[in-house]
């Protein structure tokens, strides 16, 4: 039987000091950028805004998967006077507001306020400091995923002689490598092996979708006894092909996206409906741009 456990959101806090709200009474502009179309928690964020009458323009930019447009993202959302800037995923999050470490460089969005949604570890990622505190003067966002401890405790409830976890990533998507090292940090202490098999990539760069097949095959051989996809809007959008191949090798999935055990193969999810993300991450630019914080 497939199972899908939902869990809680945290909004993350944003400290204001040299930010400041559009001026009353005016209309606010709200510059989102998109990784792969305007899917479930950016419609939820549109949705939020017309439900509640709140006056502002929503910019949406869709950035196809290609990172070389995030660069004439910042510079239109500048030249827009966007009052907020939504970022949906990691890669567009970093390709526009970069690291702790970017604060101050003009490549970076640093002047206006950030709300940032769908980002697998903003703390690994170097997006922010912690949950706590985000360690940076325009940025607040969203968390939607739980820690790795709880997913493989969720394996381990379900395959109690679990020994051996497998794992495909995509190693031109920051959130996907940074995934396979949280969950391998955790392999001493959880007592558990882990194989992570990075996908092939192609001549431009990007992983191929039917070298899919042939990895899992290549977990089944290595003897794992459960697949995590960890996190890939790659391996999201070729979820079928994942989670058939998995099946083929008779290997269970536990996926972080509810999608994959709904309308795909995936035995379970803990995860967070990307909806209720995006209405979060709105609930934060409401307060940002009319209240003039995040708390």
């Amino acid at each position: 039987m497939k199972k899908l456990l939902t869990i809680s959101f945290i909004a993350l806090s944003l400290v204001c000091s040299g930010i400041h709200p559009a001026a009353a009474g005016a209309q606010k502009t709200i510059y989102m950028a998109v990784w792969r179309g305007c899917e479930e928690a950016c419609e939820a964020f549109k949705k939020y805004f017309a439900d509640n009458s709140l006056d502002a323009q929503i910019v949406i930019r869709d950035a196809k998967r290609d990172k070389k447009v995030l660069p004439q993202f910042v510079k239109e959302a500048r030249d827009l006077k966007a009052d907020l800037v939504v970022t949906w995923g990691t890669s567009v999050t970093l390709g526009m507001v970069g690291t702790l470490k970017d604060a101050g460089d003009p490549r970076f969005i640093n002047d206006i306020p950030i709300v940032f949604m769908i980002v697998a570890d903003p703390i690994g990622a170097g997006v922010i400091k912690s949950y706590a505190k985000t360690g940076r003067t325009n940025v607040a966002g969203t968390r939607n995923r739980v820690p790795e401890t709880v997913n493989i405790k969720t394996i381990r409830s379900y395959h109690p002689g679990f020994k051996r976890l497998g794992m495909l990533y995509n190693s031109n998507e920051k959130n996907s490598v940074l995934k396979v090292e949280e969950v391998r940090a955790l392999t001493q202490k959880m007592k558990f092996e882990l194989v992570a098999l990075p996908l092939e990539l192609g001549a431009d760069g990007h992983p191929k979708a039917e070298s899919i097949p042939a990895k899992m095959a290549e977990l089944k051989e290595k003897g794992v006894d459960f697949v995590y996809l960890g996190s890939s809007s790659f391996l999201r959008k070729n979820g079928d092909v994942f989670t058939e191949s998995a099946i083929k090798n008779h290997l269970p999935v536990l996926s972080p996206y509810e999608t994959l055990v709904k309308k795909s193969h995936a035995l379970l999810s803990v995860s967070a409906r990307y909806g209720d993300v995006g209405k979060l991450a709105a609930e934060q630019g409401q307060k940002i741009l009319f209240e003039g914080h995040a708390r």
